[in-house]
């Protein structure tokens, strides 16, 4: 079984994985595991989420994989000396469905509107001839409701369930119910890329995917982002600060 090693960027868990090690994971632990193991994405906003939240703080630390899903965050391993890319969250689960028609695996998708939820369920299936899309359902399901939803989980078998509710909600969604789930062996908290599989969002393109720039195209297309990247500009200086900390102390001996 692959057991990532687990480091910490400023006071932030992540795994040291690829994409490659994480998909050879999401098969061994369907095969072998014994309950459900939760995928979650680790980026620079993400990491003063978890300092303001306990509970996504112990949620993340629980977590079978916790992806370098931020640049920055791969900027900040690499300086620790880990040479690594980044694994984009969005990229790890359409890789994992192309996988998943590969072995058979059946998937549920929980989480968006109805018509993005439908479209993506639709474009997956178009992608992957094969694949076994045993479920589906969007993110607007009542309080009241949630024990029929996690009957149909059951109910449908699925090893893999991807839950698109945005952060915290999935994590909290995932924390109450994913220990009633009978079948499920994989979960991964998609936040919005099932817009991006219908296209309501655009990913960067590739070139500038491959330059690291996706979070440039993104504030392009969405200047209010501007105060997000904000925490970017003090994720660099707090992990400048933190490079520096060493010769600090052998300065002071």
């Amino acid at each position: 079984m692959i057991i990532p090693k687990r480091i910490h960027v400023l006071d932030t868990a992540v795994d040291c994985i690829n994409i490659t090690d994480a998909l050879k994971y999401v098969d061994q632990h369907i095969r072998t595991g014994n309950k459900a193991g939760t995928i979650l994405a680790v980026n620079p906003e993400k990491i003063y989420a978890l300092r303001q939240s306990r509970f996504l703080r112990d949620f993340f630390t629980k977590a079978a994989i916790l992806i370098p899903d931020g640049i920055g965050i791969v900027f900040a391993m690499r300086i620790k000396g880990y040479r690594l890319e980044r694994v984009a969250g969005a990229d790890l689960m359409q890789q994992i469905c192309a996988q998943a028609e590969n072995r058979g695996y059946r998937i549920f998708i929980y989480g968006a509107t109805e018509g993005v939820n439908r479209g993506a369920a639709e474009r997956l299936r178009e992608r992957h001839p094969a694949i076994k899309i045993v479920g589906r359902a969007n993110g607007y399901v009542k309080d009241e409701d949630m024990d029929a939803l996690v009957a149909q989980i059951n109910e449908s078998k699925a090893e893999i369930l991807f839950v698109a509710l945005g952060s915290p909600r999935q994590e909290e969604w995932m924390s109450k119910y994913l220990d009633q789930l009978e079948s499920v062996k994989i979960c991964q908290g998609i936040g919005g890329t099932l817009d991006t599989i219908v296209g309501t969002v655009k990913r960067a393109p590739l070139f500038m995917q491959r330059l690291n720039l996706e979070w440039f195209y993104r504030l392009l297309q969405q200047p209010t982002r501007v105060r997000r990247q904000v925490k970017l500009l003090q994720f660099v200086w707090e992990v400048g600060v933190d490079l520096l900390k060493p010769l600090i102390r052998s300065s002071h001996k």
